[in-house]
Parts: C-alpha cells; structure tokens; sequence
C-alpha cells in the first residue's frame, strides 16, 4: 500500500520548512487532545459515578407519591384530590446557569423547593386526608430529585459528544494528517537530495568539458 501525501506540494526547501512547523504544530494538537480526552473521560465518569442509583431514587419516590396520592382518591374522592390540587400554590424557583468543564459549557440549575405545611400549600387541614400531604411531600421530593437528575444526565450526554468529537480528532491527527505530513516531510527531504546529486553531477560534467577545452587549446 502506497503511503499516502499531500498533494500539490512543490518539493522546495521553503515548503520543507512550512511543513516541518505544520507537523510540529499537528503532534502538538495530537498530544493537548489526547490530554483533554482523558481529562473528559475522567470527569464524565466521576459525574457517572454520583448519578448511580439516582434514576431509581427518583422512580422509588414518585412511585410512593403516586401510591399515596392513590389512597387519598378512594378516602376523599376524585374531585376533593383535584379541588386540594387546584389550590396549592406554586413552589418551584429555578434558575438555570452554566460552567466550563474542559471547554464543554454544561448546565446548572439552582432550584427552591421548600418543604410546606398544609396551610402554606393552599388546602385545609379538615377537608383533605392525611395522604394528601404525604404525596404532597413525595412529589415536592420528587421534583427536587427530578432538577438534579435533569443537570446531571444534560452534563453527562455533553461531556459523551465532546468526547466522542474529541477521539475523532485525535484519530484523524494520528492517523491520516501526521502521517500524511510526515510522508511529505521525507518525499521532499529525498527529492531535494536527488537534485543536488544531480546538481553535484552537472557541475562535474561542466568543470571536466571545460578543463578538457582549456587542454585542447593550450
């Protein structure tokens, strides 16, 4: 298999030394990719390693939620659970932000949610059953997990594409555009040697056709 070039480039000292300084710069830029892919590779799976579990705590929770809030609807009735429903207030405050993991912009979302009282959610005490605030703690539990989880796996599935990205990078560079390079770099490095061989010849034949007229004419 014939090693692969860059083609167009004329064999000169000048695009010798353009592609020297083109090869020093790619192994370079091979060597920080490398560096930030292992940097990423580390980071995405510290964050993995925090949102283990995390998908089932938050299922557990809304699946205790829901079972309470099931038994508040046969104790009091669909239309008392959505009348309780309707006159809780809004509890949720988020702001979403961003930082920089190895030039990756991920989200974070800061997020209030408090845990109430009967009277600061909005329903009565006397007219709603005590499941009613058992799920309403569940699911307030429930959408604080939810944020978190939202932040983690958003992080996650970015940290995944730079990645992903980053490996190409560091493929094509190690594979195809040094090695292209340095082909080059040799191919002219010969054919500039090739030439002053040929160079070095012509001389010798014009200093000898010149030595042997200077003797006929002497």
């Amino acid at each position: 298999m014939a090693q692969e070039m860059i083609e167009g480039i004329n064999p000169t000292r000048m695009e010798l030394l353009k592609l020297k300084e083109r090869e020093k710069l790619a192994v370079k830029g091979h060597s920080l990719l490398k560096e930030k892919r292992n940097a990423l590779i580390m980071e995405f799976f510290n964050i993995l390693e925090k949102v283990k579990g995390s998908r089932e705590t938050v299922a557990k929770n809304l699946e205790e939620a829901y079972r309470d809030l099931t038994a508040a609807q046969i104790n009091m009735g669909d239309l008392a659970v959505k009348k309780a429903a309707m006159s809780v207030t809004e509890s949720v405050d988020v702001d979403i932000d961003s930082r920089s993991i190895m030039g990756v912009v991920v989200p974070i979302i800061d997020s209030e949610i408090q845990e109430r009282t009967i009277v600061e959610r909005g329903y009565g005490f006397m007219d709603t059953s005590v499941k009613v605030d058992e799920a309403a703690k569940k699911f307030e539990k429930s959408i604080q997990l939810i944020i978190e989880l939202g932040e983690t796996e958003k992080t996650i599935m970015l940290l995944a594409s730079e990645i992903e990205s980053t490996k190409r990078r560091v493929n094509a560079l190690e594979h195809i555009i040094i090695p292209r390079l340095q082909n080059t770099v040799k191919y002219i490095e010969m054919r500039l040697e090739e030439m002053e061989r040929e160079s070095f010849v012509r001389l010798k034949m014009v200093k000898k056709s010149m030595e042997s007229e200077e003797a006929a004419n002497g």
